[in-house]
């Protein structure tokens, strides 16, 4: 919790709506005591706009992989920017 009791996780759950994980999203964005955000890479997929809008290097977001659905590396926002920042002997 941070010292206006807001915690710094979301637990998401069948009911959860893509609507609240969206504005939890942007929330974790906007506060400056959280320097990295986690989140699944099947989730990210769902609020991409909102994910690949993030241009700042803090808070970082990783994207990460769910027990159901295994990491995909073309489908990870972050990575692209990387591949587009690095020449590609620099990531090997």
């Amino acid at each position: 919790l941070d010292k206006h009791r807001r915690p710094n996780f979301l637990v998401v759950e069948k009911e959860t709506s893509l609507a609240e994980i969206e504005e939890t999203f942007r929330g974790f964005l906007a506060r400056e005591d959280v320097g990295m955000i986690l989140i699944s890479q099947a989730l990210a997929e769902q609020i991409r706009p909102a994910v690949a809008a993030h241009a700042r290097a803090l808070p970082a977001v990783l994207e990460i992989p769910s027990k159901d659905h295994p990491y995909d590396p073309a489908r990870d926002s972050v990575l692209r920017r990387a591949r587009g920042l690095f020449a590609p002997d620099e990531l090997r």
